[in-house]
């Protein structure tokens, strides 16, 4: 019997220690250009020079990350498709939608936290408003008439900016896309006049002129914008900073969820991707499964409370 027992689990190692055994997929659940595509990329890239073996990218967006969030569950839970997941697919859809087809916190093994992501307010050029203070008075002088954008109802730059809507006491017309590239892209074009979101993708749009960036929402400001005030330098209490996470399906086995870890955050340890991502306008973490697991959980009750208590909706 002993003897057994150490064939099994010789052969347990010895399956975790072969992986990956065929391309690995990282489902993320918006479209190409956002800044979950563009981390991925970056950290899949990486992933495949580390196991020898192509790391695919599949965008499968819609209804703000749900479909592509269902998708990743029900996949074979063998690690060889992954999910990068942000902080509005994991703790806040959840409360925003009546019916969900997963519990995203049951569904999912965590494997790390990759990156803390810095947010921006930033505005169309032709916006009479340059920062928080004059935002404010305008949004004052034209109730529900300014239309922002965000990647979708529920997202992170929707729920950041429903967040500073209440503490303002103003009223700023929603248009959500699928996703934050289009959303950025329908800002520089014109169509919205102002949104929150990642630095990753807005930055070389500010550095270029096509955008313009009134506050970082971030607790301290950021070394890319060292000029740009905090939301909080005018709203006292208002912070946001958003994430994106590797996650496997729940059913994964314990061994390979482990292989990626440590694989992945040898990764995250690379002095020259570090420098990329924090160009990009974020923060290398790298935290363990067990870490990211417990955040998630706790992230996912506040959002629970400021939902409830901001009415806010999935559906608009």
């Amino acid at each position: 019997m002993k003897s057994l027992f150490i064939l099994f689990a010789a052969l347990w190692i010895g399956a975790a220690q072969s992986f990956p055994t065929k391309p690995v997929k990282i489902i993320v659940a918006f479209p190409p250009g956002g800044g979950t595509d563009i981390v991925a990329r970056l950290v899949g890239a990486r992933l495949a020079d580390a196991w020898g073996q192509p790391v695919v990218i599949e965008n499968r967006a819609g209804a703000s990350g749900t479909i592509g969030t269902e998708i990743a569950a029900r996949a074979e839970p063998d690690g060889h498709t992954l999910f990068m997941a942000t902080m509005g697919n994991m703790t806040a859809n959840q409360h925003l939608y009546a019916k969900m087809a997963v519990d995203p916190l049951r569904a999912f093994s965590p494997i790390t936290k990759v990156v803390d992501v810095h947010f921006v307010l930033m505005a169309n050029p032709s916006l009479p408003a340059n920062n928080v203070r004059e935002l404010i008075e305008l949004a004052k002088q034209r109730p529900g008439e300014i239309p922002y954008s965000s990647s979708g109802p529920g997202g992170a730059p929707h729920l950041a900016m429903e967040l500073f809507k209440r503490q303002a006491n103003i009223d700023l017309m929603h248009i959500p896309y699928k996703g934050s590239g289009p959303s950025i892209n329908d800002l520089i074009g014109g169509r919205v006049m102002v949104t929150m979101d990642s630095l990753v993708q807005s930055y070389p749009h500010i550095k270029s002129g096509r955008l313009k960036a009134l506050a970082v929402l971030s607790p301290r400001r950021t070394a890319l914008l060292p000029d740009v005030p905090t939301v909080g330098e005018t709203l006292p209490g208002y912070a946001l900073t958003n994430w994106f996470g590797l996650l496997a399906p729940v059913a994964t086995p314990k061994d390979t969820v482990s292989k990626i870890y440590i694989d992945t955050s040898k990764v995250l340890k690379e002095t020259d991707l570090r420098k990329k991502i924090a160009d990009l306008g974020a923060d290398v973490v790298g935290n363990s499964p067990e870490e990211f697991g417990a955040a998630m959980r706790a992230e996912s009750a506040q959002w629970a409370e400021v939902i409830k208590a901001s009415n806010i909706r999935a559906e608009e």
